[in-house]
């Protein structure tokens, strides 16, 4: 399981958070990454120290020595966002309209991403290759499966053929980072009931687990989520301490940044998956590095 956040209620220790502590602690993950977590997912400094010192202490893990965290160094600056202003913007070879902006957290709501008939041969072409979806251990940085990402994905190479090609070029142009920078489209399905719980996107400092990945990169900076059908109910992405929610209509987008120029992460982004209540949803995914992926 990723060391991330798996829902808010601020400092209230629900069974979400419950169950995170205790996978946390059964995997050996240190107090220090896990309060780290914790204090990026909204909690007081103080009152995560205490609620993992407590966890920690039921699961025979010694926690001592927990040093302060400093609150005031960790204050998100929110810098220029690279992608275009207007509310239309130029993406390689289509015109995309902007639908909403906001500034905290750098959130981008999208229209006319892709074409219906771009979104079908997507969804043809992953159809028949998905596999269940995974998310990074904290410790060894291998793929595993867990309950709180209910998805099947596939993923494509990057400019593997020339249809993906153009439609990497395009997300690239639309999130206004280097083509390089991009791993892989990711492909998504999720059938009634699916879900992936809220979460952070970029890799959490300090964990040996995320050096894996870093490595392949460095830290990634944005993410694009293009609905590729219209969900019959649920599916939203919500973005819980924000107060908002994107509805998945098809070929429209939501884009959302958490690395600024100062390298720092925005705990603002934690972001999940509302269940899908009716019919089936299907994205795809973009997530940009800061320096070339390879």
């Amino acid at each position: 399981m990723n060391n991330e956040a798996v829902g808010v209620n601020m400092h209230v220790v629900d069974a979400a958070w419950q169950e995170w502590l205790a996978t946390n602690v059964s995997r050996g993950c240190t107090p220090e990454s896990m309060i780290e977590a914790m204090v990026q997912a909204g909690f007081d400094a103080a009152a995560a120290r205490d609620i993992v010192g407590r966890a920690a202490a039921e699961g025979g893990v010694q926690a001592a020595a927990i040093s302060p965290v400093d609150d005031s160094a960790r204050a998100y600056h929110y810098d220029a966002c690279p992608v275009a202003a207007g509310n239309r913007v130029r993406a390689h070879d289509r015109d995309v309209t902007v639908l909403m902006r906001v500034e905290r957290p750098q959130v981008i709501a999208f229209g006319n991403v892709l074409s219906a008939d771009e979104c079908t041969e997507l969804i043809e072409r992953a159809r028949h290759r998905l596999k269940r979806s995974t998310t990074v251990n904290p410790d060894s940085g291998q793929e595993d499966v867990i309950q709180l990402r209910t998805s099947e994905g596939f993923w494509f190479q990057r400019c593997e053929d020339p249809f993906i090609e153009r439609l990497d070029r395009r997300i690239a142009a639309l999130m206004g980072e280097p083509l390089e920078h991009g791993e892989g489209l990711q492909i998504l399905h999720y059938t009634a009931g699916g879900e992936y719980r809220a979460h952070f996107d970029y890799f959490p400092p300090g964990q040996s687990g995320s050096a894996v990945h870093t490595a392949r990169g460095g830290q990634r900076v944005a993410t694009l989520i293009v609905y590729l059908n219209d969900v019959e109910g649920g599916g939203e992405t919500v973005f819980p301490d924000a107060g908002l929610a994107v509805m998945a209509r098809q070929g429209s987008a939501v884009y959302f940044r958490y690395m600024n120029g100062r390298r720092q992460l925005d705990p603002l982004t934690l972001h999940g998956g509302a269940p899908v209540t009716s019919g089936d949803k299907w994205i795809m995914t973009k997530w940009m590095r800061e320096r070339p992926y390879v």
